[in-house]
């Protein structure tokens, strides 16, 4: 009869694992790096996504040039993706000193003593992650539509950005696929619908 100290731990869902779909105990373990690194990309992405499609869409209803718009939403992208990468390295930082004064006590957090989150890693893969996400709406709103169509286009393009990243992330938690999507559609999408209708008062007060 096996005891509960004979029994092989639970192993941590391999980084290949999580992207290819494999959830089995066969799967690698994850390294602490490689899974800052997965996290940190997820997140920046999706915010990326959100609040630079929030400004645009603003900006874009309160009837804004093509040059306003990019200059607002270029502003957002840039801001964005400093203060996500300042926010990572700081976040990173503390975890990493928590890690650390584990170790020295003899019991590390992962089971490694030198296994560390890297605060570098996390804040570059976020401002990457942001800017490629900000982007997205970014490049929508810009495209030479229609000034009817922007925003429908734009709105139909992070919608389903926010689609993909909710999925991720899904596969990043262990979560319900379909629950993280519609966390994700739906705070999106209220952000855009909120920013649009604040644009469009502003627009009218103008």
């Amino acid at each position: 009869m096996t005891t509960t100290s004979e029994r092989v731990p639970t192993r941590v869902p391999g980084l290949t694992g999580l992207l290819h779909g494999s959830r089995g105990p066969a799967a690698p373990a994850a390294s602490n790096a490689g899974l800052n690194w997965l996290r940190a990309g997820v997140l920046g992405a999706n915010d990326g996504i959100v609040s630079v499609a929030a400004t645009v869409v603003g900006v874009a209803g309160a009837a804004a040039s093509t040059s306003t718009i990019a200059l607002a939403g270029g502003a957002a992208l840039v801001a964005g993706a400093l203060s996500m990468a300042s926010g990572e390295y700081v976040s990173v930082s503390s975890q990493r000193d928590a890690e650390r004064v584990a170790a020295a006590q003899g019991t590390p957090v992962n089971g490694v003593d030198e296994d560390f989150t890297n605060p570098w890693h996390a804040a570059l893969a976020s401002m990457l992650a942001f800017t490629v996400g900000a982007l997205i709406p970014l490049l929508m709103v810009l495209a030479p539509w229609s000034v009817a169509a922007r925003v429908p286009v734009t709105f139909g393009a992070v919608v389903l950005a926010l689609v993909l990243t909710g999925w991720a992330s899904s596969r990043f938690t262990g979560a319900s696929p379909a629950r993280s999507v519609l966390r994700n559609v739906v705070g999106g999408s209220l952000a855009m619908a909120v920013t649009y209708g604040v644009g469009a008062l502003v627009g009218v007060a103008l």
